[in-house]
């Protein structure tokens, strides 16, 4: 038996089809459910709008609440609002009148009478919550289910997608008829956590469909609603056991420490204090890509393009790059960041330039730049990073700040080293009452490569890797000693 393939219809969301499992059933019956100010109107219009045509109406139907006149005065200002669509593509009636001396019934009669007036393709109405008490007699919840059936009923017949939005809860209310009825339930939330306001959205049911799974990330923006769906983690890739590419750091010491370079679509963790030179040595990996045309992304989050290509040697090669479309500079909004908001922006442009390299600098801005909810996930989200950013095809850098303690060794924050390919440890050390700055190459999975300690400086902007450190013993423990020839250590 042929099974029967389900039309959909877009949202006009971006990343909600995808959440969706393709896209909004043809003929659903669906419900939007969250609390006051998580995006529901707004979800409804930017649906309504990206639908309708003069072929294929949109009504959108207000219960109660604010009339359209004033709906529109704010809905307008969105992007996706497009004026001469409205009263010709997309209808716009209330019904406050009939909700109040008529009860459901009326509120059904007039419904009936608008679709088969205007034969819409969408049909929105808004807010379903209301409608359920607008009937206070003693059968109201009865009447209330016969309600939720008629009109679903009646709208499928009419050949309509349709969208009730209320003030509902799925957890608090789970026997309630209409979450039975529904083909599909997009639930909204948003949270409070310190200074910053996190919306989420779920997918709880969406019949004939695979749906992802889980709270997705959601923000609203000029352009509207956005959804952020979480991205493929690690085991979902397939990466090569023995890496043939090997690519070039900037300094051909490093490399040599490396066993040869840094293997390709690796993921690279560059450890140390302030000061010691990550971001340079990050600019470098960049440059020496570029060079041999390999497209690279930056994406920074304690200062704005500008100010980092202001304060980088390489800033004027930097800015060619971009002109060259060779190179993307992203800045990420700080503060109430999502880490799926972030990964899809970064694997966007990597999409967008075909970036063979990536660079975070660095992962201590990022966490700072998180909404303190997404913090305490740091560690399972940067498990999703590694695997989606080198799923692209890409080599990832990511340099994290590290307090210089002689106590022990700690090569990331989060205990996150594992998460890493390979892992370059910076540090300082004193030697004869002098600063000086020591790097090692602590890992390469699946190659060999130096175990060598060895000094670096910092000229003209560029990172030098020098001799080894031979003569001392106890390096990383910041008390050196120089060792005597003859004499055991």
């Amino acid at each position: 038996m042929t099974g029967v393939t389900i039309a959909t219809i877009p949202s006009g969301v971006p990343g909600l089809d995808e959440v969706l499992g393709g896209g909004i059933p043809h003929l659903s019956f669906n419900l939007v459910v969250g609390g006051p100010g998580c995006g529901k109107t707004t979800l409804g219009h930017q649906i309504a709008f990206t639908n309708a045509t003069k072929a294929n109406r949109a009504l959108y139907i207000s219960i109660i609440g604010e009339p359209p006149l004033k709906m529109l005065r704010y809905q307008q200002q969105f992007s996706f609002f497009d004026a001469a669509k409205v009263g010709e593509a997309v209808r716009f009636i209330h019904l406050g009148e009939e909700a109040r001396s008529g009860g459901l019934g009326r509120v059904l009669d007039r419904i009936v009478e608008e679709v088969a007036r205007t034969n819409p393709a969408i049909v929105v109405v808004d807010s379903f919550r209301s409608m359920m008490h607008a009937d206070k007699e003693p059968a109201a919840a009865l009447d209330v289910q016969d309600f939720i059936q008629r009109l679903s009923i009646h709208l499928t017949t009419c050949e309509a997608t349709t969208f009730l939005i209320g003030e509902l809860s799925h957890d608090a209310e789970p026997e309630s008829p209409i979450f039975t009825v529904a083909d599909g339930i997009v639930a909204l939330s948003q949270s409070t956590d310190r200074n910053s306001v996190v919306r989420k959205l779920q997918v709880v049911k969406m019949r004939g469909q695979g749906q992802m799974p889980g709270l997705q990330t959601m923000r609203i923006s000029r352009d509207g609603v956005s959804v952020f769906p979480r991205l493929l983690t690690p085991d979902e890739h397939v990466k090569p056991s023995a890496p043939a590419l090997r690519l070039e750091t900037g300094d051909k010491t490093l490399d040599e420490m490396f066993g040869g370079g840094v293997p390709s679509g690796y993921s690279v963790l560059v450890c140390g204090p302030s000061g010691s030179g990550k971001t340079v040595l990050s600019n470098e990996f960049i440059l020496a890509g570029a060079q041999r045309g390999e497209p690279g992304i930056i994406a920074v989050f304690e200062r704005r393009p500008n100010d980092y290509l202001q304060t980088t040697p390489f800033g004027t090669e930097f800015q060619q790059l971009i002109r060259e479309k060779k190179l993307d500079v992203l800045y990420l909004r700080p503060l109430d960041l999502s880490i799926d908001e972030t990964l899809l922006e970064i694997r966007n442009a990597a999409l967008r330039i075909g970036a063979k390299r990536i660079v975070i600098d660095s992962l201590s801005g990022l966490e700072l730049a998180l909404a303190p909810t997404f913090r305490d996930d740091f560690r399972e989200s940067l498990y999703r990073i590694v695997g989606a950013l080198t799923g692209v095809g890409a080599t990832l850098l990511s340099t994290v700040e590290l307090d210089d303690s002689y106590n022990f060794l700690r090569l990331s924050p989060h205990g996150i080293a594992f998460l890493s390919d390979a892992i370059v440890l910076q540090r300082y050390v004193e030697i004869d009452s002098e600063l000086r700055r020591a790097i090692a190459v602590v890992k390469v999975r699946g190659s060999e490569h130096s175990k060598e300690l060895r000094e670096y400086a910092i000229e003209a902007g560029r990172l030098k890797v020098r001799a080894p450190l031979r003569n001392y013993d106890g390096l990383l423990t910041g008390r050196p000693r120089l060792r005597v020839p003859g004499k055991d250590p």
